[in-house]
């Protein structure tokens, strides 16, 4: 059975940091791209991040030096620090694993069924 399953709700102050981590099952990374989207109230699911299996990564746009994607190999975890929180990265975070070549930016939910699989989604909320 695929899985993805995400660390837990996170609420910290701004200006903080966290990392989290999304644990894989089921299907091998040496042909799947992991990548992490966020979507917030009342916003579009974007693709925040993304790494291939030999360690390339891609970044969207709206990302600024703040976050850094990486995984673990013998984990089978795909993590994402985000540094220098701000209020607007209050948003649902999700992990996805997916071929390289239906990768999309942006979306009116995260939840794209040509993707292999998705996390179940972590609550992050950032306060002032």
């Amino acid at each position: 059975e695929v899985q993805l399953v995400e660390s837990g709700e996170v609420s910290v102050q701004a200006g903080g940091s966290l990392q989290l981590s999304c644990r894989f099952s089921g299907f091998s990374h040496d042909n799947t791209d992991l990548g992490w989207y966020r979507q917030a109230p009342g916003k579009r699911c974007e693709l925040l991040s993304r790494i291939t299996s030999d360690g390339r990564t891609y970044y969207g746009d709206s990302v600024k030096d703040r976050f850094t994607i990486s995984h673990g190999h013998a984990e089978n975890t795909v993590y994402l620090q985000i540094n220098a929180l701000e209020p607007e990265d209050t948003a649902v975070y999700y992990c996805a694993a997916f071929t390289a070549h239906v990768v999309v930016a942006s979306s009116r939910t995260c939840d794209d069924p040509s993707y292999i699989s998705w996390g179940q989604g972590t609550q992050v909320t950032v306060s002032t």
